[in-house]
């Protein structure tokens, strides 16, 4: 049964229990008008001045090196290793013998052929002269013209089958690691070494559709390669294919390089740079300064603010869009959004949006370099 007291008491700890929520609720209101009056904090960012810059206009793609002339050596027959006369990583000439294969049962089958070519030459030269005084036939002459041939094709055959046990170097070149051991059995086809002509090197690389129209033979090329930081080698295009890959729809095209140190070798990854045009002025900026989106790349600018009470212009940041174009290095060329003078943010960007207040710290610079090179730390 509920008693005059008890009503007295669950109104009373109603009304205690309302004022704290409202002091409460007050409160909150008090403090988000105290934050508000402070207005946002500056954001400390490094920033760049919008500058016009020379620049070379370049197709880049990437390639593989390949040797001017490059093949594995191999056995075309079967057989015993009787000889290896080259040296292991070691330059060759046109011609030079590579490797034997043993082959005295047909060195000796060849002896014994020349042989009998030699007596039907001295067959046919006999009966040459007989004929003169009709001593013999004509159709002996004829029979003795047919052994002739005949013996002689059979030695050119059996020549050609020691060739074949005999491997010489089609071109001069440099040779890799031997492969193989004296009295080793090799069947056709198994790899002896490779020999490669180093010096010029090739790179094959493919451009694509709409860059067709921008390359052609003679254009300088250069290209980098990870094996050899900070260095460029320089060459020229000099072929392109008279066809496009369906599937890709991309070109092949083929530069020529100058490799007298034999730095460069076949089979390396290489980044090309194609000069297709005169060096022209572009605005650059450090691609640090841009934020690439779905929906676009933008820029933080630098802009003034509305003076406060003090009479100080504060500077805030303008998140814009930009169109960019090539890049280089740490630079990518701005096409459209941007003039020359313009304040851009470099980095901090991800504590900026419209309208916040910056402070501008550049004592630690950032890469800018059009063609920065690795630095040991």
């Amino acid at each position: 049964m509920i008693t005059r007291r008890m009503v007295i008491m669950l109104i009373v700890a109603g009304v205690i229990f309302g004022g704290i929520i409202a002091f409460l609720i007050g409160r909150g209101i008090m403090i988000r008008h105290f934050i508000a009056s402070m207005g946002q904090p500056p954001q400390t960012v490094s920033t760049t001045v919008v500058g016009m810059e020379e620049w070379d206009p370049t197709l880049k793609a990437v390639g593989t090196l390949k040797a001017e002339k490059g093949t594995d050596i191999a056995p075309q027959l079967a057989g015993i290793v009787a000889e290896i006369p080259f040296q292991s990583d070691s330059d060759v000439k046109a011609g030079d013998l590579l490797l034997r294969l043993a082959d005295a049962d047909d060195v000796a089958n060849l002896n014994a052929l020349k042989a009998s070519a030699e007596l039907s030459r001295l067959t046919y030269e006999r009966n040459k002269e007989l004929v003169r005084t009709r001593a013999v036939s004509q159709a002996a002459l004829d029979t003795a013209t047919a052994n002739l041939k005949s013996a002689q094709a059979q030695v050119a055959a059996q020549q050609a089958l020691v060739n074949k046990k005999q491997i010489r170097a089609p071109f001069d070149g440099h040779v890799g690691i031997r492969l193989v051991d004296l009295g080793q059995y090799l069947t056709p086809g198994q790899k002896v070494t490779t020999l490669q002509a180093l010096d010029p090197i090739y790179v094959d690389f493919s451009l694509a559709q709409q860059n067709v129209r921008l390359a052609a033979v003679g254009q300088a090329v250069t290209i980098t390669t990870d094996a050899y930081p900070g260095m460029t080698f320089a060459g020229k295009v000099v072929a392109l294919d008279p066809k496009l890959d369906p599937q890709t729809r991309n070109v092949a095209v083929r530069a020529e390089l100058s490799n007298p140190e034999r730095k460069l070798l076949p089979g390396m990854f290489a980044s090309v740079a194609i000069a297709v045009g005169d060096t022209e002025k572009r605005l650059t900026l450090p691609q640090t300064a841009i934020t690439y989106n779905p929906y676009g790349e933008t820029i933080f600018l630098i802009v003034k603010g509305q003076p406060d009470a003090e009479g100080k212009t504060p500077l805030t940041a303008q998140q814009k869009f930009v169109k960019t174009g090539e890049t280089r290095g740490d630079q990518v060329a701005i096409v459209e959004g941007l003039k020359e003078g313009d304040t851009v943010v470099t980095s901090g960007q991800l504590k900026l949006k419209n309208g916040t207040p910056v402070l501008i710290n550049n004592e630690v610079k950032l890469p800018n370099s059009p063609a920065p090179t690795p630095q040991d730390q």
